[in-house]
């Protein structure tokens, strides 16, 4: 969900909360690993619970927004190397799949997949 998108819902809601807000308060929740932030095709920063501690990838569709997760053991290998082999510290990665969800994709493309 974007900050706009929350905004609206929270002021249709009835409180008075200002945009700025939110979006500090999604960036807050996001730095302390509660929220994943992601872009959806417009660049637009859009947000996501994260349910437990547990860092994870997620196929995103560009259309809806629909995200599943996804197994991303090599990821994790492959960022635990480069932290090890670079001497940086407190290394972070972010790593975005997206594509079309079978239902927003078109019935044409569906048929060519086999």
């Amino acid at each position: 969900m974007s900050a706009q998108a929350l905004h609206k819902r929270l002021v249709a809601g009835g409180s008075s909360v200002g945009l700025s807000t939110v979006y500090r308060t999604l960036t807050a929740l996001a730095e302390a690993g509660r929220a994943d932030i992601f872009r959806d095709s417009n660049g637009e920063r859009l947000f996501r619970h994260r349910p437990g501690p547990d860092h994870r990838h997620y196929l995103i569709c560009t259309e809806c927004g629909l995200s599943l997760p996804v197994e991303s053991g090599p990821v994790e290998k492959w960022a635990e190397r480069i932290a090890r082999t670079s001497g940086f510290a407190d290394v972070r990665h972010a790593v975005e799949v997206s594509g079309r969800c079978p239902d927003c994709r078109p019935k044409d493309d569906q048929a060519r997949t086999p």
